[in-house]
């Protein structure tokens, strides 16, 4: 036994100076986990791009809307931004879209009246609903401070990322939502159509512009 353990390190030293090996069996170890680390890194490298072409679509609507004077924004309006929104993002899963306009009116203290939100119109596409007087608590709450009579234009979007390589590492079901919100540049207020719906889900991501 004495004669064993000190052999143990004099063994483990001889096997690590070997340069001998199989390369069939090196292969078998090192070609499944290099295939794990390629598609690992894809993937989320993959998904990181998605939610930035999702980001800077949502921007580019907001200011789009922004930049509007007195021409009302109207269902054709929308649904070219929701037809710019399909082209600017992966079109491999349904696409979510909620144009509003929101106005701040500050506390009074002269007359006591209490602060309020007015929501002048909102349309959308995808979503459950627009936002109304009476719904539009929780998205006051994501709002930042507004002066008094300031308006904001709020652009929604919502995608599900599927990812391109099925893997358990990282499962279906995870979306991409923004909320963007700009001032008008030109105007007060940006004036829109209060429509339930400005498209069709079974119009096909890929479609082109409709006729103005």
């Amino acid at each position: 036994m004495k004669r064993f353990f000190p052999r143990i390190p004099r063994s483990l030293s001889n096997f690590a100076r070997r340069e001998n090996g199989s390369l069939s069996v090196e292969t078998a170890i090192i070609f499944p986990v290099l295939t794990w680390a390629v598609t690992l890194t894809y993937s989320y490298f993959d998904g990181f791009l998605e939610s930035t072409a999702n980001v800077k679509a949502a921007y580019t609507i907001s200011d789009l809307i922004s930049r509007e004077g007195d021409r009302e924004i109207t269902d054709t309006y929308a649904e070219s931004m929701y037809v710019l929104y399909n082209r600017m993002v992966a079109n491999d899963s349904p696409l979510r879209m909620r144009l509003s306009v929101v106005t701040y009116v500050a506390a009074d203290p002269d007359t006591g009246a209490d602060e309020y939100y007015i929501v002048n119109w909102s349309t959308h596409c995808g979503f459950e609903g627009n936002w109304t007087q009476d719904n539009h608590d929780p998205l006051i709450e994501k709002l930042p401070a507004m002066a008094d009579l300031d308006t904001l234009i709020i652009v929604e979007t919502s995608k599900e990322y599927i990812p391109r390589t099925t893997t358990k590492w990282l499962s279906g079901g995870n979306e991409f939502n923004n909320f963007v919100f700009s001032r008008p540049r030109f105007v007060p207020i940006v004036k829109g159509n209060p429509s339930a719906k400005f498209c069709q889900l079974d119009i096909p991501p890929a479609q082109t512009a409709p006729e103005a």
